[in-house]
């Protein structure tokens, strides 16, 4: 399988907060006057009571209870300093409460294991040995390689008559009656509050059941696509994050992939017995991977890094924009902007993080930050590097921008190089680049996976 790129209150939730109400303080001890100023304010009381509960569940988790309590012996000291103070108060609670969420759903959260810091080690030595035949589409090859044949069974939610996703009302076809029993008993809806929702039975953790992924197509600026997963256990389905959010939350997001704005792409790869949700984030010069566990909840991840280097040509055929009109450059144009590109990458001549002027500044500047940088880009491309392209007389600020290293087989790195002079009134130039990427390193880490993946 290939995927390319709100809370709700609930009777959990209240059972939860009443649950905290009957751990809060005595109030008919209250002594200090922190304590009196707690009892005596109704939210502030409700937050303690929170506190107490917050704090209970993660020394249940966590696997050094000293160190919480010894930062909760800190906290507390940071408390009292409020005294009678309820606004600083409530802010210490708050601030508290999000540092104690935080930190459980680090303890909980699933820990990578031998196995998978395996598949880790085994994928970067994949890539590395299809890089020696095909140095530019050595990753794609590696995790094609991988991918699973099983695609599951599908079927699409019904849309109501304002276009929102309704899950069906007739058993599907190829869902067995024990299946479509456990889905109706699991109250699943989709992803997002509308657009196209799908749903693959498939068994993500070879236990023999069929687990449920919901893929939905919520549009927006980035076209986004959001992936959930909820796990087949005693007739029902569980949602993946169902342990640290209300069954009914829409906060379950394994990964979302954004169309516009991104490079995102998402394979189901089968390796060493397990399955994983290999996330690839691209940028220029870069493609990141993360091995995803379907089922849990992600917050270190193994990761295989595939970093690229680039031999950038400036072609002599260029094209009006928007357009199929085409016009030839001049060869002495065409060898300065060549030049120019030759050799750039991501961490050279940083957009808008440059010290120095990139063309001279004369004495009649009226804005000389026009001198710096090329100036703010669309969020829908990735700005690579700023830098001066000189031609005869004339020094222009030029930006080499890409689709966050989007390439294909015909024409490699697509690619653009703009430039403008300082404070000219003068269009902006335009210039198609090409590239052809080879791998220059691949590495492995753990730790928190970043663009669309595991969004909690």
């Amino acid at each position: 399988m290939y995927i390319k790129g709100r809370y709700i209150v609930s009777a959990c939730a209240l059972l939860f907060f009443q649950q905290a109400l009957a751990s809060a303080m005595d109030c008919t001890k209250a002594a200090s006057a922190v304590e009196k100023a707690i009892c005596a304010d109704k939210p502030l009381y409700e937050l303690d009571a929170q506190m107490g509960a917050a704090y209970r569940k993660l020394m249940k988790a966590a696997p050094v209870q000293a160190e919480v309590k010894k930062a909760q012996r800190q906290w507390l000291k940071e408390r009292d300093q409020c005294v009678e103070d309820v606004t600083c108060l409530k802010q210490r609670y708050q601030d508290r409460l999000q540092v104690l969420h935080a930190e459980w759903i680090e303890a909980v959260a699933y820990k990578p294991d031998d196995i998978d810091k395996q598949v880790m080690k085994d994928l970067q030595q994949r890539v590395r040995e299809m890089s020696k035949e095909n140095p530019e589409f050595a990753l794609e090859r590696a995790l094609d390689s991988l991918t699973v044949d099983e695609t599951g069974t599908s079927f699409s939610a019904e849309l109501d008559g304002d276009e929102q996703p309704l899950f069906p009302t007739t058993i599907p076809k190829d869902v067995t009656q024990d299946e479509w029993k456990a889905l109706l008993a699991s109250g699943i809806k989709g992803a997002a509050e509308s657009g196209q929702t799908s749903y693959t039975l498939m068994d993500l953790d070879g236990d023999g059941q069929r687990d449920l992924i919901v893929e939905t197509y919520a549009g927006g600026t980035g076209m986004f696509h959001y992936t959930e997963t909820w796990r087949r256990a005693d007739g029902r389905f569980i949602r993946r994050t169902a342990e640290i959010a209300p069954q009914t939350s829409n906060d379950s997001v394994l990964f979302y992939t954004n169309d516009r704005g991104a490079n995102q792409a998402v394979y189901l790869i089968g390796t060493r017995g397990k399955i994983y949700f290999a996330y690839r984030n691209g940028s220029y010069g870069e493609d990141q991977v993360y091995l995803l566990n379907p089922l849990k909840i992600n917050r270190q991840v193994p990761t295989v890094s595939v970093h690229y280097g680039y031999q950038l040509t400036v072609p002599h055929t260029q094209y009006i924009e928007d357009s199929d009109k085409a016009y030839e450059l001049e060869p002495p144009l065409q060898k300065t902007l060549v030049k120019a590109v030759t050799g750039l990458n991501a961490n050279a001549g940083m957009t808008g993080q440059q010290r120095k002027p990139l063309c001279p500044i004369p004495q009649s500047a009226k804005d000389i930050e026009e001198y710096y940088g090329y100036g703010a880009s669309y969020y829908a491309i990735e700005p690579v590097a700023d830098f001066p392209v000189i031609i005869g007389d004339d020094c222009y600020i030029a930006r080499l921008i890409n689709w966050f290293g989007s390439y294909d087989k015909t024409n490699g790195l697509f690619a653009k190089l703009t430039m403008r002079k300082p404070e000219a009134e003068d269009q902006e130039r335009g210039y198609s680049v090409n590239g052809r990427r080879h791998i220059t390193q691949v590495s492995t880490s753990i730790g928190k996976a970043e663009g669309g993946a595991e969004t909690l």
